[in-house]
């Protein structure tokens, strides 16, 4: 099964990672307010940047290793997948 990890840009300027098979569907939950607590305050999100698929266990790894970047780094490292970041 692929996973990716995502990233999206909130209303406030903030990032939000997270990982999933359904990219789209993923979005959408957000952006109905339904998805995690975090992006439910922070509405309208917009997506900026998805990983290549990963195993599921690559795909958690990676988003371990994105959230401990500095906001500036995480949108490059998430368009360059596992192996880049």
């Amino acid at each position: 099964m692929v996973w990716k990890v995502y990233l999206l840009r909130c209303c406030d300027g903030s990032l939000y990672c997270g990982v999933t098979k359904d990219v789209d569907a993923r979005v959408a939950t957000h952006s109905a307010g339904k998805g995690a607590k975090y992006t439910r305050s922070r509405l309208p999100v917009r997506l900026v940047a998805v990983s290549p698929g990963l195993a599921k266990r690559q795909a958690f790894q990676f988003e371990y290793r994105v959230k401990k970047l500095p906001a500036g780094r995480k949108c490059a490292a998430v368009l360059q997948g596992a192996g880049g970041g």
